[in-house]
């Protein structure tokens, strides 16, 4: 079933006008300006019965895309700089939950010498 159906603007005049007040706070006057300016003649109104029919469906549908993006990837990479046995090295270890799945020590002037490597090709491409 086509919620447009029947509608007497394009579909994408509504969804525009849906997400712009929503997105930005707007009026709905202000709304109507802006539309008008493009060309689209549509009154307040109009884009407020728009809003209060089309904002919880688009609201309903958008929720997975606005998730925290931490909360899609089951792990994250924790670093830090620690001293073993009297020499600096750096502590990469990813976790999941709280829980370490395995530890990697890398000594500064090899990842130095790797990310200088890095920025330097980079560079000059």
């Amino acid at each position: 079933m086509n919620p447009f159906k029947g509608r007497h603007f394009q579909r994408d005049i509504i969804l525009w006008a849906v997400r712009w007040y929503c997105k930005y706070g707007i009026s709905y006057r202000e709304l109507q300006e802006m539309l008008a300016e493009r060309g689209v003649n549509v009154d307040h109104s109009t884009i407020y019965r728009w809003v209060q029919r089309y904002a919880p469906e688009m609201e309903k549908r958008l929720r997975w895309y606005w998730r925290n993006p931490s909360d899609l990837c089951p792990w994250h990479m924790d670093e830090t700089y620690v001293k073993v046995n009297g020499r600096w090295a750096y502590l990469y270890r990813p976790s999941t939950a709280g829980a370490a799945l395995s530890i990697f020590i890398s000594p500064p002037v090899v990842t130095a010498k790797l990310h200088t490597g890095f920025w330097v090709k980079s560079s000059t491409t």
